[in-house]
């Protein structure tokens, strides 16, 4: 009994270690594959080091050198040196982004906040490098992308929300003047359309005021 108690405890303990093992191995692996990114910097020894730890992660890796007049914006995430011009070379507006950009910063280049504000990138790498500076910048940066773009999806959505509410608003005075109806029957009248023709308020209101443009 107490070898096989051994050998169920044995097997129980490999089982937990084996768990444990794939729970340390798997976030970042898991989490950065098939990821694409553009690694922008001289391939020196820590050019090479930071392309090897993101293959490692396995990641799709693409190095450009010398700098393009213009960044890629087709990546997920681009690590680039952080160079005077950088900001005349990035092909987005100010706070919309279409990749994370990291920026990767030596020893050799001196600290400037304002060209760090218009760069506005979403995480930065400091050479030497090591594994987890790698990792925590590539998290940081496609995690803060992400974050952006979500804000960015949410403050779409509520111009959408104040441009109907200003065409309701509107097409509501041409129904009560054209129908002599007060504001609740026009706006009952507006819901009413856009129910039996299955399309939004919006939709109906904005067909109301062309028509008033229309026929002037």
């Amino acid at each position: 009994m107490q070898t096989l108690k051994k050998e169920k405890d044995g097997r129980e303990s490999g089982k937990i270690a084996k768990s444990l093992s794939h729970q340390q191995e798997t976030p970042s692996a898991s989490r950065f594959a098939e990821i694409s990114i553009a690694v922008m910097t001289e391939r020196n020894d820590d050019g090479e080091r930071l392309i090897r730890e993101l293959q490692r992660l396995r990641a799709k890796v693409q190095h450009i050198w010398p700098l393009p007049p213009q960044l890629p914006s087709e990546y997920d995430v681009i690590f680039c040196d952080l160079t005077d011009d950088l900001p005349s070379r990035l092909p987005w507006l100010p706070g919309e982004p279409d990749s994370a950009l990291v920026l990767i910063i030596s020893d050799q280049t001196p600290f400037n906040l304002r060209l760090l504000h218009r760069c506005a990138a979403q995480a930065a790498l400091h050479y030497p490098i090591s594994p987890l500076a790698v990792q925590t910048s590539l998290a940081l940066g496609r995690e803060h992308h992400l974050y952006e773009r979500r804000l960015r999806g949410r403050i779409d959505k509520l111009d959408d929300n104040l441009r109907t509410m200003r065409s309701v608003e509107r097409a509501k005075s041409i129904v009560m003047r054209s129908k002599n109806v007060d504001e609740e029957e026009a706006y009952h009248f507006l819901r009413r359309q856009a129910m039996a023709r299955r399309v939004s308020i919006g939709t109906i209101a904005n067909a109301v005021i062309d028509s008033q443009e229309l026929l002037g």
